[in-house]
């Protein structure tokens, strides 16, 4: 079942009424010069690191168990300049929902769109990481060649569905598929659909093995294989990093994975895991550390995370 939203009259109740004015101003301010977004979203990124909240606490975690020989300065400069890049997504998801196809281009460098050409018609998982730049990432292929993606909903349906109209701007004919439509995925990949697909967060035990991820033991999902295998699909790597200096984008389909899968589900995950280090490293303080990545543990091993105050 896919997820492509229609306008609802509920939307329109008064318990929504606050989502549509922070929709409007949002819309309002990526309006504004490149260059003062970006100094915006600094400023924005330096509250929400001052403010040390729970995703601070689970970013710095993180970062220390990823890259255990960095010294503390560094880490620190690594954790604060991360949510810098936090603060400018806020105004990066409203250029790519809502910029115009000539404005947005502008900033945008696209590389390795030859290997999408190879296809020749076969399907593909385009591996994707949580970068900040997301939305930018996905916006700007979308623009280029009509992609599928695998899609969770937002717990607030106005805030959906403004997501998902802004995801499918510059694609009307792409389908977002929830989680669990894993049958309508597997038809997309054999009718030669590419479909937008991050293995790199930890989605529980039940769909995943135990692989390592910058060396810690991590839950990684074992889809990225079963959907090559079964959908009969290329899995293509893909990166989009922020340029320096309001320079724009730089996004890039790497070339397919080789020999893969291999039918072994724990090296078929180490063989994803090291090409989600190899992105991440590309540029490390863009990645969502955020995210609980190693909130799943082995039997008798401690999640490294505190308990959320709710």
């Amino acid at each position: 079942m896919s997820l492509n939203h229609q306008f609802q009259r509920a939307y329109l109740h008064p318990h929504f009424w606050l989502t549509w004015v922070g929709m409007g101003c949002w819309r309002l301010l990526v309006l504004l010069p490149y260059p003062v977004m970006m100094w915006l979203g600094q400023q924005l990124g330096a509250l929400m690191f001052a403010m040390k909240g729970y995703r601070y606490q689970v970013a710095e975690i993180n970062l220390k168990l990823c890259f255990p020989a960095m010294d503390e300065a560094a880490r620190h400069q690594l954790l604060r300049d991360n949510f810098t890049n936090y603060g400018i997504a806020f105004f990066e998801i409203g250029m790519a929902w809502w910029w115009s196809a000539e404005r947005f281009n502008k900033f945008v460098q696209m590389e390795g769109m030859e290997h999408v050409e190879a296809l020749e018609g076969r399907g593909a998982l385009l591996m994707a990481i949580h970068y900040t730049t997301l939305e930018v990432g996905a916006s700007t292929l979308s623009s280029r060649h009509s992609i599928d993606a695998m899609y969770r909903a937002h717990k607030n349906a106005v805030y959906d569905y403004v997501q998902s109209k802004g995801r499918r701007m510059r694609d009307p004919v792409g389908v977002l598929y929830p989680r669990k439509d894993i049958r309508g995925m597997f038809k997309a990949l054999r009718r030669g659909r590419i479909i937008w697909y991050a293995p790199d967060q930890d989605y529980g035990r039940k769909q995943s093995v135990f692989a390592h991820f910058f060396g810690v033991t991590a839950a990684s999902v074992t889809a990225t294989a079963k959907f090559a295998k079964i959908g009969k699909a290329a899995v293509l790597p893909f990166s989009h990093v922020r340029l320096p200096n309001n320079q724009g984008y730089r996004v890039t389909v790497h070339p397919p994975l080789e020999n893969f899968p291999t039918g072994d589900d724990v090296a078929d995950a180490e063989i994803v895991n090291r090409k989600i280090e190899e992105l991440i490293l590309k540029q490390p303080d863009q990645y969502m550390w955020i995210h609980r990545r190693f909130k799943t543990r082995p039997e008798g091993e401690q999640k490294p995370y505190p308990k959320k105050n709710k």
